[in-house]
């Protein structure tokens, strides 16, 4: 058997920690002065909404953060003890392209993979994003030991899905992205009186990058909509992860649409975690699902207007293959 472990920035709501037996390894969070540990494993998802409330409540009124890493020390004595009790471990994080707590897993587990002398094993996984996209890929791992997988079969499929894993998001203050060096602090101030709201991605190298700009909030929530929907695989046997900054009532209204283009196997929708959510502000919207790659295909309109076209040009080469259209010349046969 194996434990899986995964830092708070996994966003996996308590009840659900509790239930798929995975265990949490919290940030802390250092705000006006005083510490804050960002997960509390006994909250029921009302308790941790109405904290997330009270924390969003009071970045809006001024509240200075500073966040941190868990340090190599941490991880160690987390993944010693696991194994030395006599079992594996499967370590999920955050993306090295956003923050250091990777890295310094993999140094841990390093440490205790060349200590241990009975057999058991550390197995760390970069997941190359954020938040719900590293907790659902732990519910997964969970899942898949339900089923009796081996540790090491499993880290192996996780892995396989980490391409595959999609975030999509949008912010509604752009002054916390010109805090964290994202953009500027004019681009802030003229793009928030423009009321610009862009659409954010993780990129395949697990950075965070800009997928297009939106006129208004609503545009900016029907586009994260569409982008899950026209790129979402398999979606009945898939769990959509939903977190948001204290923007609860549009978080439902997304999970509205989707499930009028959609279904779903279910959907996981709580308040962002306080580390990551720290940077990119309050009202943020983040969607979470696997498709067939991080190569966006576009949304709504453009999207389905890129099908019909394939599906037509799809439909003149099968009539030519039938004889019933004669070839473009100079095209070589081809359409």
């Amino acid at each position: 058997m194996f434990q899986i472990v995964v830092d708070s920035g996994a966003n996996i709501p308590a009840e659900l920690v509790r239930h798929y037996d995975i265990r949490v390894l919290s940030f802390i969070n250092i705000t006006d002065g005083k510490p804050l540990v960002c997960f509390n494993p006994d909250l029921t998802i009302e308790e941790e909404r109405s904290k997330g409330k009270e924390y969003y409540d009071a970045i809006r009124n001024g509240m200075k953060v500073q966040t941190g890493l868990i340090g190599c020390g941490e991880f160690e004595d987390c993944f010693r003890e696991i194994c030395e009790g006599g079992e594996d471990v499967i370590s999920l994080s955050i993306s090295s392209g956003i923050s250091g707590t990777y890295n310094a897993s993999r140094i841990a587990a390093e440490t205790v993979n060349d200590e241990m002398t009975n057999g058991h094993k550390v197995y760390t996984i970069d997941t190359m994003n954020a938040s719900l996209a590293t907790g659902i890929l732990a519910i997964y791992a969970s899942e898949m030991r339900a089923e009796g997988k081996e540790a090491e079969q499993v880290a192996e499929a996780i892995r396989q899905m980490v391409p595959r894993i999609n975030g999509v998001f949008t912010v509604d203050d752009l002054r916390y992205l010109a805090r964290t060096g994202r953009l500027t602090g004019s681009k802030a101030l003229i793009g928030n009186l423009l009321s610009i709201k862009p659409i954010l991605r993780g990129d395949k190298e697990g950075h965070i990058v800009q997928y297009k700009k939106c006129h208004g909030r609503k545009a900016s929530l029907n586009t994260l909509v569409s982008l899950v929907c026209d790129n979402i695989v398999d979606p009945e046997s898939q769990i959509l992860g939903i977190a948001h900054a204290d923007a609860y009532e549009e978080s439902v209204y997304i999970m509205n649409e989707i499930t009028k283009r959609i279904k779903v196997r279910g959907f996981i929708n709580t308040t962002y975690d306080f580390c990551t959510g720290s940077h990119v502000g309050p009202e943020t919207i983040a969607l979470f699902f696997l498709g067939k790659d991080r190569e966006l295909s576009g949304d709504g309109i453009l999207a389905r207007a890129q099908q019909a076209v394939s599906a037509q040009i799809e439909a003149l080469r099968e009539r030519e293959r039938d004889g019933h259209l004669s070839p473009i010349p100079g095209s070589g046969g081809r359409i």
